[in-house]
């Protein structure tokens, strides 16, 4: 069964950070400095989110 966790805008903005985050990713103009900084920041979201 799932656990029943409250939802909260929080987790909805962390969401929407993380899309975008990964959507930047895809980008082909991207530098391989800022490629490495925005991988980072996405495997930080997803550790405190509880992902990884």
């Amino acid at each position: 069964m799932a656990e029943n966790k409250n939802y909260t805008c929080n987790d909805y903005r962390e969401e929407m950070i993380l899309l975008a985050l990964r959507r930047k990713l895809a980008d082909k103009d991207l530098s391989e400095a800022e490629k490495k900084r925005v991988q980072n920041e996405i495997r930080r979201i997803e550790s405190q989110m509880g992902m990884s």
